[in-house]
């Protein structure tokens, strides 16, 4: 780890206080999604830019190992992460305050405010289930549908996303969640097949449970395993390999109560 000659000096009650406000950074950047490189290289940066000479950071899936050097003296502490799903604004203000703090723009204690401050950003609920809709109901329309197609495509991802929200908001498993969500999404899909809606109905069984393909998991955990940090890359990967078995078995029980097997048709 590399390091730098102190620009000021430290006692150490500020030592402590300095580990604490960067690993507090690390354990953000892990519950809101952030790669494993970028959690290393932001408590590292920010922890030499308020003054410490190195530091040490051990990740795990479920938390995280800090050590702060300072002329001899070495403080270690350690923080549990909770998933808090993906953030990228909670990311960036983080970085920001890294970015800040090298310039010598803000101390410490700024740094202990802003972070304490700072918000995650959600979009309003009613916004994303919309959104979701019309983003299952285009890609129903890329592979090959028509309108009708689109529409029962609309309806059966934007009901899933706002049963996904409700199961999220009362804290249901991950996984359960995946596994309704699914299903619902499904069932409704299956409309089109049932009654002959459009001409390749079938196609909206396949668009609508789009939303829950765990893409930035799987992204993460290649960019983790590639860049060398296998403990972190193999946990993603296999969240997300359990997400994607459990939405798969919403999608099969849904197919087995209406009897209507999508690649069959």
């Amino acid at each position: 780890m590399r390091s730098i000659t102190p620009r000021r000096v430290l006692s150490p009650e500020q030592q402590t206080e300095i580990t604490r406000i960067i690993v507090k950074v690390g354990q953000l950047l892990a519950q809101y999604g952030a790669e494993a490189r970028i959690i290393e290289q932001t408590t590292v940066r920010l922890g030499l830019a308020l003054g410490l000479e190195s530091v040490e950071l051990a990740l795990s899936a479920s938390g995280i190992v800090l050590t702060s050097l300072y002329q001899g003296h070495c403080v270690t502490t350690t923080r549990r992460v909770r998933d808090q799903g993906i953030n990228m604004q909670v990311v960036c203000e983080v970085q920001r305050l890294c970015i800040l703090a090298e310039k010598e723009l803000i101390g410490a204690r700024e740094v202990r405010q802003r972070l304490d401050a700072i918000v995650p950003f959600h979009y309003h609920p009613w916004l994303v289930v919309p959104v979701v809709g019309f983003s299952c109901g285009a890609f129903s329309l890329l592979f090959g549908g028509d309108w009708p197609v689109f529409l029962v495509t609309f309806v059966a991802s934007a009901v899933a996303m706002r049963v996904r929200q409700l199961m999220a908001r009362h804290h249901h498993s991950p996984l359960i969640n995946f596994a309704v969500t699914g299903f619902v999404a499904t069932l409704i899909a299956s409309s089109a097949t049932y009654f002959g809606w459009g001409e390749q109905p079938y196609l909206a069984m396949a668009a609508s449970v789009l939303l829950l393909v765990p893409g930035f998991p799987l992204i993460n955990a290649v960019s983790d395993m590639v860049k060398g940090y296998f403990n972190m890359g193999l946990a993603r990967w296999g969240t997300a390999t359990l997400l994607t078995i459990s939405a798969a078995i919403g999608i099969i029980l849904a197919m087995s109560v209406t009897g209507i097997w999508g690649w069959q048709v």
